[in-house]
């Protein structure tokens, strides 16, 4: 169980009885609260809250994440044009408290999300108030004052918005230590669309509300408002699938060659700048990201002897490693969402002069995908600090690049990222599990035909992801090309 900093436990304490105080006005003999629309308002919002909190109900409807606190307030922005500001308050406290927890104490946690609502949902009421909110919205066959209802609709929901992100951020500072600038930053950014969207479907169920047809019309906001948001939860939920399918290969590739790791997220890194200068649509980004995550997925179908030998690969072992993309290829054959994806970590070491592998494919029949990906994984694992071999200097880096530009890399990725850089800059990184101060001079033996040349001196670009060994030299041999 986490244990509640003690300033955390005030700040809840603290937002508890203010929200104790704010509803209060409501309770008081004689106040005149109108109960009726208060109990099917707060009803409507603990049912919105049923699948979170209901397994049973929630695995009916396929909700794997709560769908009702934090991301659908419809109902308390009506609460907030309809009611006073103490009921309109007490229309989030059934809602709220049954509200779905995922790490304990639930307690707490439970309360602190009722009494932040609650003031949320006061605070939009007094703003939708101070604008007559309610006598815009009109009674029964008078229709509602637009579009000067708009006004305190907008109000209400900007005024819900703000406490709502403002108390929020304060927990983050008190309960996980955030400085108070990291705990409020991107919170009202993140917020205000959906806040937004919310107050208009409010709007409009407080004016089905207030209408001849009553209550009853309202739900036909209601239900495509929250199927809305349901379908929005399931696409997270397939969304985080992803993402966790492609950490689990990542890390598997991370634990059998630790000299490649943090390398694929960087190139991934590296493949959404460069894109991004191209001007490729958003949809592809994710896409050409996963691309350089994976690229070298394929290493686990390589022997881990291969990967991690110490000293010069016989040529019989490089053709072995060489295999790596078309294993790749084959392990991701079947993830629907990798798209395009799939061919850059099957091509990825193609060179635009027809010398690489595993097909030489040249020039324009290297997918768009693979020579992003090879720009980024050369640039990189040049830039990179290694057990190995010490990482070069940027410009250095970009200076290979560009020299090798038109015959193994594209020149219009080459220059995508050169732009990309001078807008960004590049933040290297260690991937090996310790690094040498110097280590001692290899002399590797290539093959055949090819000079000598000492491990640990500047390595060509030549061979796109230099782990060890793998691209020491440039390539002389390539599988046998298959149909």
């Amino acid at each position: 169980m986490k244990v509640i900093p003690r300033a955390a436990r005030v700040y809840i304490g603290c937002a508890v009885l203010a929200a104790g105080a704010s509803a209060l006005p409501a309770l008081r003999p004689g106040a005149a609260t109108p109960w009726g629309t208060v109990a099917i308002l707060a009803a409507l919002y603990a049912f919105c809250e049923l699948p979170a909190r209901c397994r049973l109900l929630g695995r009916a409807l396929g909700a794997s994440v709560p769908v009702g606190t934090g991301s659908f307030f419809p109902v308390l922005l009506a609460s907030a044009l309809l009611l006073p500001p103490a009921a309109a308050a007490l229309t989030a406290l059934p809602g709220s408290l049954l509200a779905r927890v995922d790490e304990p104490p639930a307690g707490p946690r439970r309360a602190w999300r009722a009494a932040a609502t609650a003031l949320a949902v006061w605070a939009a009421a007094v703003s939708a108030a101070a604008l007559r909110g309610s006598t815009a919205l009109g009674q029964g066959p008078d229709a509602p004052d637009f579009p000067y209802v708009l006004l305190p609709a907008a109000a209400a929901a900007l005024t819900f918005c703000l406490v709502l992100t403002a108390l929020d951020g304060g927990i983050r500072a008190t309960a996980d230590g955030l400085p108070v600038g990291a705990a409020w930053r991107g919170l009202l950014g993140r917020a205000l669309a959906p806040h937004a969207v919310h107050g208009l479907a409010g709007l409009m169920m407080a004016v089905l509300w207030r209408s001849s047809y009553g209550p009853a019309a309202a739900l036909f906001v209601l239900l495509p408002m929250y199927i809305s948001c349901w379908v929005f939860a399931q696409y997270h939920r397939e969304r985080a699938a992803h993402q966790a399918t492609i950490r689990a290969l990542v890390q598997a590739v991370d634990i059998k060659d630790r000299y490649t790791r943090g390398h694929s997220e960087r190139v991934g890194h590296a493949s959404v700048l460069i894109a991004r200068e191209l001007g490729m649509a958003e949809e592809r980004l994710d896409v050409v990201r996963f691309a350089g995550i994976l690229h070298d997925v394929g290493k686990l179908g390589v022997p881990t002897r291969v990967l991690r030998k110490d000293g010069p690969l016989t040529p019989e072992e490089r053709r072995v490693i060489e295999l790596h993309p078309e294993y790749g290829h084959e392990m991701v054959r079947g993830i629907g969402f990798l798209g395009e994806a799939r061919s850059a970590i099957l091509h990825h070491h193609e060179r635009m002069d027809g010398s690489g592998y595993p097909y030489g494919l040249q020039g324009e029949q290297i997918p768009e995908f693979a020579r992003v990906v090879a720009v980024a994984d050369s640039f990189d694992a040049m830039t990179s600090t290694r057990s190995y071999s010490r990482a070069r200097p940027v410009p250095t880096a970009v200076a290979e690049l560009e020299r090798c530009a038109g015959t193994q890399f594209d020149p219009r990725m080459v220059a995508a990222l050169v732009r990309a850089l001078e807008r960004h800059g590049w933040q290297t990184d260690v991937t090996a599990d310790e690094v040498l101060p110097a280590p001692p001079p290899q002399t590797t033996r290539p093959p055949d035909g090819q000079p000598a040349r000492t491990q640990g001196a500047p390595e060509p670009a030549g061979g796109n992801v230099p782990p060890p060994r793998e691209t020491e030299t440039p390539v002389t041999a390539r599988p046998k090309e298959r149909a």
